[in-house]
């Protein structure tokens, strides 16, 4: 866990399972990748998670639970906003659903804390909170709590208030895949990271395979059907946030991507949040806009001039 991060939207990382797979172009540059093969290669909770290629290290699938890391959460008692499993996805094919069960757990014995989920497996996660988890019923007093203990309770109530559910989307198709099972899992707060964008996305006209019949407005809640007067509530995205690519053989953004999806958002009333421009930055020449490569602190994660922070409002419980 790492009390502090330079994450824009985030307070903490708590990494109780460690490990993943690529599964999709956003996956090619991934950071906890390349740094699970680089500089923590010897560290035990990344030895053996990755496999050197040409391209670099590259995640094996194989998964790690990190049993030192697990109570972190209970020790910390001023609220904070926690991604969890920043270097791994919690939703991995590869991860048990024992392991789930107890990082909910801490979660719900954490009601101080903000826990920000996100995954490429979002199949998984609805799967997991709309059957195994209610099926489950787990109590928080199975995880052996540290001394002194926090108060303990029976499972809360889905969805657990203190818990926001997100997907990774990089361009449309993916979007497209992802955005309408994460809208059918209860959810305090549902989000997207559209981290590294790789192409342009509309939120307002998601559809959904294998048919594409169906179209979702992801960000007002409504289905629209090919036939007239089918149209139908459903639930939407609470936050959205973009950001260019980092790293080394970071792919560039284009500044259009980013200003429809914040006139998207802007549009339905839901936060945005622009988290960085990446390696590259917008400039113009007589020759028209071009994106050039530079440092990630020289690029900044003004758009447009503006900083972009928007947050969903909420109430957190005391500690």
């Amino acid at each position: 866990m790492a009390d502090g991060t330079k994450i824009e939207w985030t307070d903490a990382t708590w990494n109780p399972i460690t490990g993943c797979a690529v599964v999709s172009p956003g996956c090619t540059n991934c950071y906890a990748m390349k740094l699970a093969g680089t500089r923590l290669r010897n560290h035990p909770s990344r030895a053996g998670l990755t496999k050197d290629t040409k391209a670099g290290p590259v995640w094996t699938g194989e998964v790690r639970f990190n049993e030192k890391t697990l109570l972190d959460p209970l020790r910390w008692k001023r609220p904070r906003m926690i991604f969890v499993v920043a270097h791994g996805d919690l939703f991995s094919e590869a991860v048990p659903d024992e392991w789930i069960d107890r990082i909910f757990a801490v979660m719900a014995l954490c009601p101080q804390h903000t826990f920000q989920v996100l995954t490429k497996r979002p199949e998984r996660m609805r799967d997991y909170l709309t059957t195994k988890l209610r099926q489950h019923r787990i109590a928080a007093s199975q995880v052996e709590l540290p001394d002194p203990a926090p108060p303990t309770g029976r499972w809360p109530h889905l969805p657990m208030p203190n818990v926001w559910l997100g997907v990774s989307v990089e361009d449309q198709k993916r979007a497209d895949e992802r955005i309408p099972d994460l809208l059918a899992t209860p959810a305090a707060i549902r989000w997207i990271s559209a981290e590294p964008l790789l192409g342009p996305i509309n939120l307002r006209r998601i559809r959904i395979a294998p048919d594409h019949h169906t179209v979702i407005d992801a960000l007002d809640g409504y289905a629209m059907v090919d036939t007239p007067g089918r149209e139908r509530e459903r639930a939407m995205l609470d936050w959205v946030v973009a950001g260019g690519e980092s790293g080394t053989c970071a792919r560039p953004s284009q500044p259009d991507w980013f200003r429809s999806l914040r006139g998207q958002c802007a549009t339905a009333s839901v936060p945005f949040l622009f988290k960085q421009w990446g390696n590259h930055r917008p400039c113009s020449d007589a020759s028209g806009p071009y994106m050039l490569p530079c440092s990630k602190a020289e690029a900044g994660r003004h758009l447009d001039g503006v900083l972009h922070d928007g947050f969903p409002i909420i109430e957190r419980s005391a500690s």
